[in-house]
């Protein structure tokens, strides 16, 4: 089967540059697509400097949900919003005081990897940071989820060295030009090895199998042939903040449900989610994570199976029941389930079903405008519509 891969290389066009990304794509764009892949073939997707988040997020949401392996290659710079203090990578009209409404949530690229499996799924990382990024991924990692193989590193800014490179990316497709991709631990090890004498002691190293990237990284003076390594939580473990729950220890679901969505089997797949969901709930309530991600997997398999209808009133759900435990309306995870309802909303062609959800919508969204502007009004445009035709 095809694999999939999405180059992307982001950071600011302006003062507050401090990784030169888009350099290191003249070199990956020379490696051949099935190396980049480590398939027979593969689609390539090239994005560098973008613009606008929802453009990145629309083509991150294509490239997860294609069927096959895939691989992510990301260069580019974290950078904190002032509201929430949450990482963001950077994009090219990106300024310290705009990060919120111009950059890409580092957490949206987690939450479109959920319905992924960790056994055919890959982040390859060459990030940079201010201090205030650098020290947040220090002292709490970079939450990548727990369905992604992650490998890179997350170096300081070059301070009055001027613009840095990105130099492990840089690394790692010379290594790849040999025509041979090597298990991505190896390649990993490789590419740290080569700038071993640059990045000893300042870089923080992200290598994990499958999960979320350790918490802390640890530095490049550790020995590299002992990656970090850590398993998901199961039942009576306390996951550490970020994490998702897993009801079945030793198993992923996801691979399963994954494989019956690319066959086209959508009830089959849903039965499996759902079978989680109750587990979860049952074990551990229906405000857990391990719960409310099952409920989430299952809005977006509605999405995939074409059910706008039950994949907004899944999102709608979910973001109550968030709301309902305490969560703030302007945490990620209750705005993303919001943006969500919306955008299947807009998709409903049943006026009588369109009009019910979206006087829903439009109460909810009163409480979480989200991080679009004219939000609001636009679910109260398209209400007033709806109720006036006959």
């Amino acid at each position: 089967m095809p694999g999939t891969v999405l180059l992307l290389a982001a950071s600011p066009l302006g003062r507050g540059r401090l990784v030169d990304a888009a350099g290191v794509l003249p070199v990956l764009a020379a490696v051949a697509p099935a190396v980049l892949s480590g398939t027979d073939t593969a689609n390539v997707v090239e994005l560098a400097d973008p613009l606008e988040p929802q453009a990145v997020l629309t083509r991150l949401r294509a490239a997860a949900a294609a069927p096959g392996p895939l691989t992510l290659y990301i260069a580019g710079q974290l950078q904190l919003d002032r509201r929430q203090r949450l990482p963001h990578l950077a994009l090219a009209r990106t300024t310290a005081a705009t990060v919120r409404y111009t950059a890409l949530p580092w957490h949206w690229v987690r939450e479109e990897l959920r319905l992924r499996s960790a056994a055919d799924t890959a982040l390859v990382l060459d990030l940079h940071g201010d201090a205030e990024a650098w020290q947040y991924v220090a002292e709490r990692g970079l939450d990548c989820g727990a369905n992604a193989a992650v490998y890179g590193r997350v170096a300081p800014g070059a301070g009055r060295r001027g613009v840095a490179e990105p130099a492990y990316m840089k690394a790692v497709a010379t290594l790849l030009r040999s025509g041979h991709r090597p298990p991505l631990a190896q390649l990993h090890e490789q590419a740290m090895t080569r700038i071993a004498e640059a990045s000893a002691g300042r870089d923080l190293v992200l290598a994990i199998a499958g999960g979320s990237a350790p918490r802390p990284p640890f530095p490049t003076d550790q020995p590299l042939s002992q990656p970090v390594r850590q398993a998901l939580p199961g039942l009576g473990q306390q996951p550490s903040a970020g994490r998702r729950d897993s009801v079945l220890v030793g198993q992923d679901p996801h691979a399963a449900i994954s494989a019956a969505v690319q066959d086209g089997r959508h009830g089959e797949a849903d039965a499996l989610a759902a079978q989680q969901e109750q587990l979860a709930v049952g074990a551990q309530g229906p405000a857990s994570d391990a719960a409310l991600h099952w409920a989430e997997v299952r809005a977006d398999l509605a999405m995939f199976a074409g059910d706008a209808v039950r994949s907004c009133r899944a999102w709608l759900a979910v973001a109550g029941v968030r709301l309902a435990a305490g969560q703030a309306a302007d945490s990620p995870a209750v705005e993303a389930a919001v943006d969500r309802a919306h955008h299947q909303w807009g998709r409903i062609t049943d006026a009588a079903q369109a009009r019910e959800l979206g006087s829903a919508l439009a109460e909810l969204r009163l409480r979480v405008p989200g991080r679009q502007r004219g939000a609001l009004e636009n679910v109260q445009r398209q209400l007033r519509q709806l109720q006036a035709a006959p």
